[in-house]
């Protein structure tokens, strides 16, 4: 099964979360902090949102850094997956 993302929505993966400190101390699955970096696995048409034209602008393998707690969060075939509005995505890692 595949998911194409509709108008200005943006399908992502989150990196996964640093599992020890940068001075080695591991972490309890709690203390993790949520990812903001994710890679993007597909991108939807742009078109008119809100009476406004999109034009979409990121593509598919870019890495992008979104909001801390946007979205909507989706398991598929065992993967978990986030579909964001592009206007959540701030930035892309280059």
């Amino acid at each position: 099964m595949t998911i194409k993302p509709l108008t200005d929505r943006v399908l992502i993966q989150m990196e996964e979360a640093e599992e020890t400190t940068k001075s080695g101390i591991l972490l309890a699955g709690s203390a993790k902090e949520k990812p903001q970096v994710a890679k993007v696995i597909a991108v939807g048409p742009g078109g008119v949102v809100d009476g406004k034209d999109v034009v979409m602008t990121v593509k598919v393998g870019d890495k992008v850094i979104t909001s801390k707690y946007s979205g909507t969060e989706i398991k598929l075939d065992g993967e978990e997956y986030t579909i964001v509005r592009q206007s959540d995505i701030l930035a892309v890692v280059e």
